[in-house]
């Protein structure tokens, strides 16, 4: 299993990152939220330890059925991503986090009653969690680079068809079931809450293809906004 730690500024955060996700779109918010946004961001930078893992396995995707069977488990991730993940020969599992500090911090900002700055923490979580998985799609492609191989995007269990119960196959695949320390309830809940998880097809004739938000009812799911 491949991992990395990442500090703030290995994340590359932008302010347009969190404006997008803070719902303002290309509009910059109001002074006020501006100065809060700013306050958060300089508090976290200096512990902030965000990770992600990966791993590569074999697997056999029958398209009919939309699943994946990889290390004797079956991954039923819906007909939207198994068109996809069309031509993989192998398969990329991965989890990316923004680490139990920042779940601290959260709760700290609740116990405060500052709901400024718990909605704008809420939003960089998103952002960091989001971030490190770039930063591990980086790291897969580096490694894929001798052989050619390409990379499908990455897909995520409670997006695109593939039920949020799908973590429970996803994480025991994972050498100790806790990947990167994040843990997972019988409600398949990731702690921390700002993690991220999934899998990414590898193989010479994949394409990293647009989302197809066409073709997915979930009218609020936040990668519309990377399309």
């Amino acid at each position: 299993m491949i991992s990395g730690t990442l500090s703030y500024s290995d994340l590359k955060i932008t302010p347009s990152d969190l404006y997008v996700q803070m719902g303002y779109g290309d509009s910059i918010p109001d002074e006020m939220t501006l100065r809060e946004a700013e306050s958060v961001l300089n508090e976290i930078k200096f512990w902030l330890n965000a990770q992600y893992c990966f791993f590569i396995s074999d697997g056999e995707l029958d398209e009919g059925s939309s699943v994946i069977i990889s290390m004797g488990r079956e991954h039923r991730i819906g007909r939207v991503i198994a068109r996809q993940l069309r031509g993989a020969k192998r398969y990329a599992y991965f989890v990316a986090t923004a680490g139990d500090e920042f779940e601290e911090y959260q709760h700290r900002l609740m116990a405060t009653g500052d709901m400024v700055k718990v909605f704008i923490a809420d939003s960089i979580g998103s952002v960091i969690a989001e971030k490190a998985a770039d930063r591990m799609e980086e790291a897969l492609e580096a490694l894929l680079l001798p052989s050619g191989w390409k990379h499908t995007n990455r897909f995520s269990p409670g997006y695109c068809g593939w039920d949020v119960s799908g973590q429970q196959q996803l994480f025991p695949m994972f050498p100790d079931g806790k990947p990167c320390g994040v843990t997972l309830s019988s409600s398949s809940l990731m702690t921390p809450i700002k993690s991220v998880s999934g899998v990414i097809g590898l193989g010479p004739d994949v394409r990293k293809l647009d989302y197809s938000c066409g073709l997915c009812g979930l009218s609020q799911c936040y990668k519309r906004r990377r399309t």
